[in-house]
């Protein structure tokens, strides 16, 4: 009886499953614009920024305030290609955020 390994087998299932590599792709964006927002604005002010999800290109954040939604705004270019740079692919277009 031969097994495969688990990446291997992971790997097969995304190949045929689409949905489920976007997934992958969303929380993936998500973690990494969390840490793009602690280098870009410092640990306070990340604090004031949620990434939530990846959805048709573009990252929903919510925002406790409106001077953090304010500060997204004007580094949304510089944000999101941070994001893609560490993604090591073009995954995010825009950026959305909710105040």
């Amino acid at each position: 009886m031969s097994f495969t390994p688990l990446g291997d087998a992971l790997h097969d299932k995304m190949k045929q499953n689409p949905s489920m590599q976007n997934q992958v792709d969303g929380s993936e964006a998500v973690d990494i614009a969390t840490e793009v927002f602690l280098e870009l604005f410092g640990e306070d002010m990340a604090k004031e920024a949620k990434p939530l999800f990846l959805k048709n290109r573009t990252l929903t954040v919510s925002c406790t305030s409106s001077t953090m939604a304010n500060e997204i705004r004007l580094n949304q270019t510089k944000i999101v290609d941070a994001l893609n740079k560490k993604m090591g692919k073009n995954e995010v277009d825009r950026i959305r955020y909710l105040a």
